[in-house]
C-alpha cells in the first residue's frame, strides 16, 4: 500500500501495466500483500468470475505466507507501518537542504544493486562483537594449534554475506546513509521468501482456486469462463517457464500420489529448490517438457539436454541452480585491506557478466565511501574488478 519512491518500482509498473493493457500477460492482474490480516487488491474491471476466482486464490497466497517457514522473519503485522516510517523516513532526506534528492538516489541504487547479497536461508548474521568473543574462546582453548596463525585483529573474522549488514556496521557513514541502507535491507528481507517460494506460492494458490471453485457448484455461466481462465493461468509458457504451471502439476502429483496431509508438509516445510528437489520425478519433467538450452559464441543458443532417461537428471539440476534465488551470483566480503572493501564471488561454475560486475563495484564504492575490489573467476581465470 504504501513504500518508498524509486525509479525501479515505477519502471516495473509502467512495463506490467503495458504488457496488460496489450493482452500479453495471460493473467488476470491482482495482488496480495503479505500482511496480517492478508490485504488483497483486485482490479474494479474484472468480472464477477474472475473476481471469485482471485479471492480464492488470494486465500491460498495468504494460508501459504502465514504456514510457510521461509516467512516467519518477515513480521506481517507491522509490514505497512513499517513500509510507511520508512518511506517518510526518505522523503525528510530528499527534502532536507544539507541532504537532498542528488545524495539520497545514489545511496538507494547503490543498496538496491546489493540488497540480495545475504545469507540465503535464514542463517542470521552474526556481529564483529559476537565473532570477537567466538574466536577468542578457541584460540583461548586451542590445544591442537588449530588457531596458532589466526589474526583476531582481521575484519570480517569469517566470510560476511550479508554485504549491507557489514557495510552498515563498519563503514564510516552519516547516520542518514545507514538509515536508508537498514530500510532496503528491511525491506529486501521482507520480498526474499517471495522470491524463493514463487512456485511453490502460485502453485499452492493455484491449487486452492481450482478445488474451492468447483466446491462451490457455480452455474455454467460462471464455470465456463472460469475452467478456460483456469486453463490460461496454468498453461505452459514457450520458451520460459510458468510457476503457476508447474507448482499446480507438482501439487496435484504430490496429493495424488501420498495425500493432501503430505501437501500440507510440503507447503509449510521447504523452497522452492528444496521442493523442487524432493518431488519432481522424471515422470513430471516428460509432463513438463522441461529442457536445458545454452547460448554460446559460436554455435548461438543450443538444447543440451531433454527429459529422457539420461537427461532429465541434468535437466533437474540445471533448474535447480537457475531457480528463486539461486539465480542470483553469491557474493561476500573477504576482508578489508587498506580501508578496501575486499569482495569474492563464489563461482558455481557461471561467470559473471563483466559490465554488470563493474557496475555493482561502483556501486559499492559509493556505499563504502572508499576502494572496492572484487574477485572472481572468468574462464578458469583469476580476475580482479
Amino acid at each position: 500500500p504504501t513504500h518508498y519512491d524509486h525509479w525501479s518500482f515505477g519502471k516495473s509498473f509502467e512495463r506490467t501495466r503495458t504488457m496488460y493493457n496489450m493482452g500479453m500477460e495471460g493473467l488476470p492482474y491482482e495482488l496480495i500483500i503479505n500482511s496480517n490480516p492478508s490485504i488483497a487488491y483486485l482490479m474494479r474491471e474484472n468480472p464477477a468470475y474472475l473476481q471469485v476466482l482471485i479471492m480464492a486464490h488470494c486465500v491460498g497466497h495468504s494460508d501459504f505466507f502465514k504456514n510457510n517457514r521461509m516467512f516467519k522473519d518477515t513480521r506481517p503485522e507491522s509490514v505497512v507501518a513499517r513500509f510507511r516510517a520508512a518511506k517518510k523516513r526518505i522523503m525528510s532526506y530528499v527534502e532536507d537542504p544539507t541532504i537532498g534528492i542528488e545524495e539520497v538516489e545514489p545511496v538507494l541504487d547503490a543498496a538496491h544493486s546489493l540488497q540480495f547479497q545475504v545469507y540465503r536461508y535464514g542463517q542470521k548474521r552474526k556481529k564483529h562483537a559476537d565473532l570477537l568473543k567466538k574466536y577468542t574462546e578457541l584460540i583461548k582453548n586451542d590445544e591442537d594449534g588449530d588457531y596458532y596463525d589466526f589474526d583476531i585483529t582481521k575484519k570480517p573474522l569469517e566470510p560476511d554475506y550479508d554485504i549491507l549488514g557489514f557495510v552498515a556496521e563498519n563503514a564510516d557513514l552519516p547516520d542518514w546513509k545507514r538509515d536508508i541502507i537498514e530500510i532496503v535491507r528491511d525491506s529486501a528481507a521482507y520480498f526474499r521468501p517471495q522470491i524463493q517460494t514463487k512456485i511453490m506460492n502460485e502453485g499452492w494458490a493455484s491449487y486452492w482456486h481450482y478445488t474451492t471453485l468447483h466446491k462451490l457448484q457455480l452455474n455454467s455461466e460462471w464455470h465456463i469462463p472460469f475452467v478456460k481462465t483456469h486453463n490460461q493461468v496454468i498453461r505452459p509458457h514457450i520458451g520460459g517457464l510458468n510457476p503457476y504451471h508447474v507448482g499446480f502439476v507438482i501439487f496435484e502429483d504430490i496429493i495424488e500420489k501420498y495425500g493432501l496431509e503430505e501437501a500440507f508438509v510440503a507447503r509449510e516445510t521447504l523452497h522452492d529448490v528444496a521442493f523442487l528437489r524432493q518431488y519432481l520425478t522424471r515422470e513430471l519433467c516428460e509432463e513438463l517438457g522441461l529442457f536445458s538450452f545454452s547460448e554460446k559464441r559460436k554455435e548461438g543458443v543450443t538444447i543440451d539436454d531433454i527429459s529422457d532417461e539420461d537427461g532429465w537428471k541434468v535437466v533437474k539440476a540445471d533448474l535447480l541452480r537457475n531457480v528463486g534465488t539461486n539465480s542470483i551470483p553469491v557474493i561476500f566480503v573477504e576482508e578489508i585491506e587498506d580501508n578496501m572493501l575486499v569482495l569474492r564471488h563464489e563461482h558455481d561454475g557461471r561467470d559473471l557478466d563483466l559490465e554488470h560486475a563493474e557496475k555493482v563495484v561502483d556501486h559499492a564504492k559509493v556505499l563504502w565511501s572508499g576502494p572496492v575490489k572484487l574477485y572472481t573467476d572468468i574462464e578458469e581465470e583469476l580476475w580482479e574488478i
